[in-house]
């Protein structure tokens, strides 16, 4: 079966992931006068000036905004993959370094960045192997995270027999297969097309109902940024810097119909009319 073709095939009920079900209410990210330079020999760029903002645990928070406005700099902060040129950053109420040794924290990048000699089972058991644990040890929790995906009966294919939402979907599975909190996806639906990218936004919000993951989704869809997201960060350029916060007034259950309502086309205008001022 091509998982996105066929949206509508029953998932069994996924195992939350640790420390979600009784995690304490409060904030997933905290971050105070988060500034990011990025410097050369003839000069230095201020990415990320004076950035503040709280996530709470469980939300859905979207990024929006131009090209060169540190959205993606920013997922960097959170994952420790940069250290910020002043401010303060926590990540489940500690350092981010501390997020990532605990395994915590996991990216999605645009490019699902597969290993083509690896099968799907292969690929998203890398992590495994990669901590030194034994995949065959976690084989329910990968067949869980298939099924969770969409991904059932596909475990042997290998990457060039899947489209490229199938590609996508192994690698939020590969992601999962960690049992992190915090989820970065760092615009994962960009380069498919309309149709397909419509199915994975339904697919994404059910996995983040399912899991009951904090995560941080970069695109530069408004339209995407709005049926996603519980609010939606919207970031100014040179430097990148917070221009608005923007709460959702969308239902919890949403579908693609929501798009239709005044409500909807109302929040897509405001956003569109904030964009316009970065």
């Amino acid at each position: 079966m091509n998982a996105d073709t066929d949206m509508t095939a029953a998932h069994s009920p996924a195992r939350e992931l640790r420390g979600a079900g009784d995690a304490v209410a409060g904030h997933a990210i905290s971050c105070r006068d988060i500034v990011v330079r990025f410097f050369s020999e003839r000069r230095s760029v201020t990415a990320i000036s004076g950035l503040s903002l709280d996530v709470r645990e469980g939300e859905f928070l979207t990024l929006l905004g131009p090209s060169g406005c540190g959205k993606s700099t920013f997922l960097r902060v959170v994952a420790d993959l940069l250290s910020p040129s002043s401010g303060s950053i926590t990540v489940l109420g500690d350092k981010p370094s501390r997020a990532r040794a605990n395994g915590d924290v996991a990216f999605v990048f645009q490019d699902a960045a597969l290993m083509p000699w690896r099968t799907v089972l292969q690929n998203i058991e890398l992590p495994l192997e990669i901590a030194g644990k034994s995949p065959r040890k976690h084989r329910a929790r990968t067949m869980e995270l298939l099924d969770l995906v969409g991904l059932s009966g596909s475990e042997n294919a290998y990457p060039n027999e899947l489209s490229g939402g199938m590609r996508q979907r192994v690698s939020i599975a590969r992601a999962l297969i960690g049992n992190p909190r915090v989820l970065l996806m760092d615009e994962p639906f960009g380069a498919l097309d309309e149709i397909v990218r419509d199915r994975l936004n339904d697919e994404i919000r059910r996995i983040w109902k399912e899991t009951k993951l904090t995560i941080l989704f970069v695109t530069h869809s408004i339209y995407e940024a709005a049926y996603l997201g519980d609010r939606v960060l919207v970031l100014s350029a040179n430097p990148g810097r917070v221009r608005d916060i923007v709460p959702v007034p969308l239902p919890y259950e949403r579908t693609l119909e929501a798009r239709e309502t005044p409500e909807f086309v109302s929040l897509a205008a405001r956003l569109r009319r904030t964009l316009e001022t970065c």
